[in-house]
């Protein structure tokens, strides 16, 4: 049930995981074995690193709040409340899927199936939560604060987003992609929490569709 008290949990409880998740990731990335920026933010989770579950517990932490965004947004946002629901999946299959050591991806490297479904798992996740921004920044009838925060952030994470995907197809693993992969996901994780606070404080007013 969307709206209420209810909403307002959920949007609490988002607010929590996100804060969370990405400390229990930052830790795994920071003071695991992974390269430092040349590598992806991933290898935290090989099975052969010591902060494996660390890294695997942000993740699903991370996968939480999305979901629990998703079911805080007003009923006017079905849409980002879907896409949001689809990038808690595939969050939560790219933490339950780990990549091999240096999580290889085509082109320039060869990968495992597991490589594959996770990679394809953590790409469509972040997509999914930057096309969530879009859709509220365009929604008429969100409320002015989630549709201001929203939008500034799909300005920044749209071409950062390009700038991965064209960086991995071009370059592959390199501190160029290591460097960019982090700002995205940086964005990616204030947007979460700004939106989950500006839905718990509230009041999360929203405007009647014009066509009524």
């Amino acid at each position: 049930m969307r709206g209420g008290a209810a909403s307002r949990v959920a949007a609490a409880g988002a607010a929590a995981c996100v804060i969370a998740g990405t400390a229990a990731v930052t830790v795994a990335v920071v003071a695991g074995p992974g390269p430092g920026l040349t590598g992806y933010v991933s290898e935290a989770g090989v099975a052969d690193s010591g902060y494996a579950w660390t890294y695997r517990i942000g993740v699903f932490a991370l996968a939480a709040a999305l979901m629990l965004v998703a079911a805080a947004l007003p009923a006017v946002l079905r849409a980002a409340a879907a896409l949001l629901t689809f990038g808690s999946l595939a969050t939560l299959l790219s933490g339950a899927v780990t990549c091999s050591a240096g999580c290889p991806l085509p082109p320039f490297e060869r990968a495992t199936v597991a490589d594959l479904v996770h990679g394809g798992a953590s790409v469509a996740a972040t997509a999914a939560v930057v096309f969530a921004m879009i859709a509220i920044a365009l929604a008429p009838a969100a409320d002015r604060p989630l549709r201001r925060v929203a939008t500034v952030a799909a300005a920044v994470a749209l071409p950062l987003a390009g700038a991965v995907g064209l960086a991995m197809l071009a370059v592959g693993r390199s501190s160029l992609v290591g460097t960019l992969e982090r700002l995205l996901l940086a964005v990616a994780v204030l947007w979460g929490l700004v939106t989950a606070v500006t839905l718990a404080v509230g009041p999360v007013a929203t405007r009647r569709a014009r066509s009524k």
